[in-house]
Parts: structure tokens; sequence; C-alpha cells
């Protein structure tokens, strides 16, 4: 029996476990069963609290997508995660934690965690993809995962699972594919977003790394000026803050809620 704790962040859902003694190891079949909705316990991916491996770092944060697949890193579920070390641990509001990413360190402020986050990078210029005959003007940023984000006027009405889809599968994006951000922008310094998610396959009520891309694209596109603050799909808004030090995106922040949901057993 695996003791398990179920967390949420914006809506985005975790199953997370203590594996400070590196006793699991678990099947990515077992990961997606767990995660399954109907069969299951249900979520968007599953986390493990394990021992750093690095100097100065508390913990190492791995993190699962729902079809079991093992992904460099998670925004809403680094917040959750921290919430979770500390109360496993013991450990005090501020801490530091490894990912496939690099180096993640957090600040936990009562239900809300904010994150410092790996510096950027591969933000490219705007790329026009064909999908289906049409061309879509698309933008990519990796912000611990690769991130395609395009714009639009109408949210609403957006293609999240389509176009998504098909963007995430694009050859442009190959071989590791990327999670598809839909972006509207509100006002000035505030956008609503939409995201498909790879390893999902579907779209999910909020993806922080995605919150992150598509608020230092539309800093880029629209000029929308630190801190950005983001609507996802949850009901929930974040808030992303950088410094631009020339082109290089620096101190970059991810602040949101980080809830538990509840706690139980499963067998393995």
């Amino acid at each position: 029996m695996h003791h398990f704790t179920k967390m949420n962040g914006a809506g985005n859902d975790f199953i997370l476990l203590d594996n400070r003694d590196l006793s699991l190891n678990l099947p990515a079949a077992t990961i997606a069963h767990w995660c399954d909705r109907h069969r299951g316990i249900g979520a968007d991916g599953v986390l493990l609290l394990e021992p750093a491996a690095t100097a100065g770092a508390d913990f190492r944060m791995r993190y699962f997508n729902s079809d079991g697949g093992e992904a460099e890193m998670c925004g809403n579920g680094a917040r959750c995660f921290a919430r979770f070390a500390r109360h496993a641990s013991g450990c005090g509001d501020a801490l530091c934690f490894e990912t496939q990413a690099g180096i993640i360190r957090a600040q936990i402020e009562g239900e809300a965690v904010s994150l410092i986050m790996s510096e950027p990078k591969d933000m490219s210029e705007p790329v026009d993809l064909d999908i289906g005959g049409v061309n879509f003007t698309i933008h990519a940023v990796n912000t611990g995962v690769p991130h395609a984000v395009i714009f639009t006027d109408n949210l609403e009405r957006a293609d999240v699972a389509g176009l998504g889809s098909a963007i995430r599968h694009h050859l442009h994006f190959a071989p590791k594919g990327a999670n598809v951000n839909f972006v509207q922008v509100l006002a000035p310094g505030h956008i609503a977003i939409r995201t498909f998610e790879r390893g999902v396959e579907a779209e999910t009520l909020a993806c922080g790394t995605g919150v992150v891309a598509s608020a230092l694209v539309a800093h880029r596109t629209v000029g929308s000026s630190p801190p950005v603050l983001v609507n996802v799909r949850g009901g929930d808004t974040l808030r992303v803050n950088f410094h631009l030090s020339g082109t290089v995106y620096q101190n970059v922040t991810l602040t949101g809620p980080a809830d538990f949901v509840f706690e139980g057993g499963i067998d393995g």
C-alpha cells in the first residue's frame, strides 16, 4: 500500500509521494493507471519527493505526466511539491530542489508559493507553420519544458484540442514536441491562456511553465510589463515577474496557489 497526497495548483492536479528512502520504482503503466480519472485516483501527473544529489539543494523533484513519461519540469507541480516537501520533512518556508530543468527555489507564502524559475532558453523569432493548409504564427520558448505560444482574439473559441494537438506534434518541435498555449491579451500586463499539454495529450486547467512562457512572449510581442497577470482555465490568476537584462530574461518568478486536497492509500 502506497500512501499518497492529492494536491492541485490552479486546477492542475497531482499525486505526490514521499520517496526519500528511494523505495519506489513506479512503472509507466502504474503511473498512468493512478492518473486515470475513471479507474484510478485521477491526476495530471505524479510527483516524487526524493533526496537531493546536488550540493546546496534540499530535495529532488521528479515529475511524471499522466501517460507515465517523465518530464523535465512542471511549474504548478513545483509549487505543490514545495508545500508537500515542507509538510513531509518539517523544513522551513524557503527551500530549493533539483529538477531536470535545473535548481528551483521556492518561498512558501501561506497557501501560495513563489518559485524562482530556471532561466528561459531557446526563445526564437516567431515562425509561420502550415497546419492543414492554414498558416499560424507560432512563438516558442523553453521555460523548463518547450512551449509554443499562439495569440488569439477569442480564447473561448480557440481549437485547443485540434490545433493544439497538431502544433504539439508538428515536425518543427520534433522529436519531443511542445506544450501549446493559446493566449488572449485582456489589458496591458494581463493575459488569459488555455494550454494543451504533451504527456496529458489534452487541455489542462493550468500549466505553470506555460503561464511563464506566455507571459514572456506577451512581454516580448505586445509589451506587457512585469508583473504579468495570467488567467488560467481553472479560474485562478497567477503572477509572473522578471527582469530583462538586454535580451535575457532573469529572476523569473511564478506565484500562485498550491492546495492540499486529500490523502489516501493505493495498492501498487
